[in-house]
């Protein structure tokens, strides 16, 4: 078997290429079928925006984060009611909220009429796991009221359903109606109830109580859940999981584990269905339904409608690009070949069996674009003799590995778009070399060239005439002649794109400012290469320093349109209960109920709370920290014997007892409900609680939830945004050193490239253009976009160095022959990532916002560094690493040397800053009013 190191890579795609023009009919229509197999696939794609796309899944807490899922059950659905709290607990609303957690839960008596329809599908489907709230908790705690003052509540109803049977069995003794027997039932239950309604108010009284607790008694309700020392309207500070102010009350809903998206869509629908149901109105108060199932479930409905706009979006903007920047036939070929590697790549993506992100589709505009530039390389150099077809594949292999150092990301949705994005690279790739290169060979018409032959004609009194335009745009009258539709097209895309360049030529504002400037900085790179690597260096460390000021956000609320209605009620719920949600501490043991167990963790839970700013009393908004719904709650000091640990747990009701420990008595739960704030503030305290986290010996304990994976995942993201850049330079190295063989062939074009993400992060800080997941990898793309064009341009000044030109004539030769191209593959690889700016997702605009202006910047500086960088190694003759001490202790001076160069030449450079800035505004000025009036004289020809 022949060694890779001996393949001829140019052979190889030559070999395919002549394949494909002797079949070009059958090539072509194979790719158009298989494309149009993938769009239909790709139809089929489902959408996901739920946290496992923003946060990874490994680790210990992401382990416990599944343990606490599958055992205490999924996200919980929140209700939040609105409206004053005593108005809502203290009225009959209070028992529409325990009718509603009833009908939520599936616990709706067999016999009893359901408030909604939608409770009898809750019974069947049972999507729900557990339901917590403020009526369970009042009904329930007046049961174990009065369980405390030995009130027997099952002997009050054996004994009222056997007065009941009685007097059933008298009234149909005497023969009456079925009505008047159930009148007479119902009346014996009543005396019986009342009776020991009697009793258990004796019982309350003779224990400090005013009367009888219950669900419908205000009194009770009033000493329950209100602090009178902190205000009459109140609620209790240990209680804030259930009341976080005197405003709000919440109720949640922990989905059942293990549902699809499908079955997670549909127990949403049904919750919001019974929040609106009539039975369950609020005299005092109103429904919210938020929680993260109902944010992710409305951010992934968005999608389907993004791809949609997006894809609409780029075709438009691509196509016109195109026509007005790269000067060729058949341009739009080149759009048809990016669409179908789309299509192609979306459609492996169904199979696969993926979902799209909100990184997803972002990959459809910008592969387009990356696509399209590798192109028109292609395109550009067909026919010519040069074998261009490695040094493109080269500079097509680096892109696609400055990408793949996208999958080493902690983010997930990142990881999916480098995968994605190297997919449909490669998937375009051989596109391109097969139905690209068979249409160019002429072998079969393309497209432009079909449509063109097709003429519309109109049925008018039994004959069939062309339709009839006028032949020249500037004349509305004359002869008309019969002109196919593609034509008409085709005619007002060469007006707009020659009138488009004759303004700007007529103008002379802009385009002679940048050829001059081009000129002169090409020149100064020529002749001072050495000065010009040094103010480019320090301009890029300026910006990796500027780079760590940049913030990164992550919150999702800020990445995903902010005008949906799931973000907007996301949005009221933190308003109202200020807190974001929970954070759990994961406890196993095979020891669980020791009294030493028990007592660390109630010991955990109370230093946690107030070192965090927990007091009972003030209102739990105040602290970083309020406690929620836990198994501590219930032992106080925490110093009970393990026969009172045994009694507490056997005496707990179900509700409760299915929210803090299993049924195998091995796994509990301890939440902590956390007030808002930044993300890394957040960090910060999930870190504390992790320090302080010493459990006894054969005890296991975790901190898991989705807020502690944000937070951590939060701080990966910050610390990702350097690595993945050295990453990605290491990968664009190694695939140049593969390539060529020779150290200097590699690292020479990366000079320039990296540098640009130097200025490519002081660009961003000077703009203050926030960071999200996906531009936090703003380095990495930097490095992916640009090695193609330095690969490029430096592989065309070897060539022309190898024919015998002197440096300077051989880069004069490369950038005239390959300058033109590599800009219009700019442009349009900028478009791509600036098609983004109108997508309805912050993150997405974003991410577009940076990737633009950087990219610019990039690709502009990469233009006049390498000809520096080509000169500079050439003078200083061929790199070659250190082999000894000496000698990289010379690299190491030369480095000093160059930096304080660097220094004094840009401090020359700003002195003079301030007379550079007003002689252009003096030029500005003179030049503005010369624009218009010519302007005014070109617009008059017209």
């Amino acid at each position: 078997m022949r060694r890779w190191s001996n393949l001829d890579v140019g052979r190889l795609l030559g070999r395919l290429t002549s394949f494909s023009v002797r079949r070009a009919r059958l090539v072509v229509a194979a790719v158009v079928v298989l494309s149009i197999l993938g769009a239909l696939l790709a139809l089929r794609l489902d959408t996901s925006a739920s946290l496992s796309t923003f946060v990874d899944r490994e680790g210990a807490s992401a382990r416990a984060t599944d343990d606490l899922h599958r055992k205490f059950g999924d996200e919980p659905i929140v209700i939040l009611m609105r409206g004053r709290l005593t108005g809502m607990l203290l009225t009959q609303d209070v028992g529409r909220m325990l009718s509603l957690e009833g009908c939520i839960s599936g616990n709706q008596p067999r016999n009893a009429k359901a408030p909604a329809r939608v409770c009898r599908e809750f019974a069947r489907e049972r999507p729900i796991q557990v339901v917590y709230g403020p009526g369970t908790f009042i009904n329930e705690a007046a049961g174990q009221v009065l369980d405390r003052i030995n009130f027997d509540r099952s002997r009050q109803k054996a004994e009222a359903d056997r007065a009941a049977r009685a007097a059933r069995s008298v009234a149909v003794a005497r023969g009456l109606p079925a009505s008047e027997q159930d009148r007479l039932a119902d009346a014996a239950r009543a005396l019986v109830s009342a009776k020991y309604s009697q009793r258990a108010l004796e019982l309350a009284v003779r224990y400090g109580l005013s009367s009888a607790p219950a669900l419908n008694n205000p009194d009770f309700v009033l000493r329950l859940v209100f602090e009178p020392s902190l205000g009459a309207e109140t609620p209790k500070p240990r209680f804030a999981y259930l009341f976080p102010g005197p405003n709000a009350a919440v109720i949640q809903a922990r989905l059942r584990p293990g549902l699809s998206e499908a079955q997670r869509r549909e127990a949403i629908a049904m919750v919001r269905e019974a929040v609106s149901a009539k039975g369950f109105d609020l005299q005092f108060g109103s429904y919210v339904v938020s929680g993260a199932p109902v944010v992710a479930e409305g951010v992934a409905t968005s999608i389907s409608d993004a791809v949609a706009i997006l894809l609409g979006v780029v075709v438009i903007v691509m196509a016109l690009a195109l026509w007005i920047v790269f000067r060729v036939r058949r341009r739009l070929l080149l759009l048809a070949l990016a669409l179908a590697a789309a299509a192609l790549t979306f459609g492996a993506m169904s199979v696969a069996g993926a979902s799209l992100t909100i990184a997803s589709i972002a990959v459809l505009p910008v592969l387009v674009g990356v696509v399209v530039s590798l192109a028109i390389q292609f395109q550009a150099r067909f026919g010519e003799e040069r074998r261009d077809g490695p040094v493109i594949a080269t500079a097509g292999a680096a892109t696609a590995a400055g990408f793949l150092v996208l999958l080493l990301s902690p983010v997930p949705m990142v990881r999916g778009f480098g995968a994605l994005l190297v997919v449909g690279i490669m998937i375009a790739f051989l596109v391109t070399l097969t139905a690209g290169f068979a249409v160019l060979a002429g072998s079969l018409p393309s497209l432009p060239t079909w449509v063109s032959r097709v003429r519309i004609r109109l049925p008018r009194r039994g004959r069939v005439l062309s339709r009839r335009i006028p032949s020249r745009f500037g004349r509305l009258t004359g002869r008309a002649r019969a002109v196919p539709p593609a034509r008409w097209a085709a005619s007002f895309l060469k007006f707009v794109r020659e009138g488009t360049r004759g303004l700007i030529a007529e103008a002379k504002l802009v385009p002679p400012l940048v050829k001059r400037a081009g000129r002169w900085a090409f020149g100064v790179s020529l002749a001072r290469p050495g000065r010009v690597l040094r103010i480019a260096a320090l301009l890029a460390v300026i910006g990796w320093l500027a780079g760590t000021q940049v913030d990164v956000v992550s919150d999702v609320t800020r990445l995903v349109p902010g005008d949906q209605r799931e973000v907007r009620d996301l949005k009221t719920l933190q308003r109202e209960s200020g807190t974001v949600g929970e954070v759990n501490v994961v406890v196993r043991s095979e020891r669980l109920l020791d009294p030493d167990v028990v007592r660390w963790m109630t010991t955990y839970q109370s230093e946690i709370l107030r070192r965090h700013g927990f007091s009972e009393k003030r209102p739990c908004p105040g602290a970083d920290l309020c406690p929620a719904l836990s198994l501590t709650n219930l032992f106080g000091s925490g110093r009970q014997s393990a026969r009172q640990v045994e009694q507490v747990i056997e005496a707990l009701p179900r509700y409760f007892s299915q929210n803090v420990i299993t049924a195998d008595r091995r796994t509990a739960n301890i939440a902590f409900g956390i007030r808002t704030m930044p993300l890394d503030k957040q960090k910060e305290l999930v870190d504390d609680m992790r320090d302080r986290l010493d459990p006894p010996r054969d005890v296991d304990a975790q901190l898991a939830g989705t807020l502690v994976l944000a937070a951590d995942a939060h701080g990966k993201l910050e610390a990702s945004r350097w690595w993945l850049m050295l990453a990605g330079l290491a990968a664009v190295f190694l695939v140049l050193l593969v390539a060529y063989r020779r150290l200097e062939a590699a690292a020479v074009p990366l000079i320039p490239v990296a540098l640009a993400t130097g200025w490519s992060s002081l660009l961003v800080f000077v703009l203050q253009i926030p960071l999200n997941p996906l531009s936090a990898t703003l380095g990495a793309l930097v490095i992916a976009i640009s090695a193609e064009f330095a690969v490029i341009l430096s592989a065309g000044y070897r060539s022309e160095r190898a024919r015998g030109l002197e440096p300077v004539a051989a880069l004069s030769r490369t950038y005239e022959r390959t300058g033109s191209a590599v800009m219009a593959s700019a442009v349009t690889a900028i478009v791509g990532f600036a098609v983004l700016l109108v997508s309805d997702f912050p993150m997405l605009r974003d991410f577009g916002a940076v990737t633009v202006v950087s990219l610019s910047a990039s690709l502009l500086g990469v233009m006049v560094v390498l000809p520096a960088a080509l000169v500079w190694s050439e003078q200083r003759g061929p790199l070659r690493v250190p082999r000894s001490r000496a000698e990289l202790a010379a690299l190491g001076r030369s480095g000093g040397r160059a930096l304080r160069g660097a220094a004094a030449a840009s401090a020359r450079a700003l002195r003079g800053t301030p007379g550079a800035i007003r002689a252009a505004a003096s030029a500005a000025r003179r030049a503005v009013p010369r624009a218009r009036r010519r302007l005014a004289v070109l617009l008059s020809r017209k």
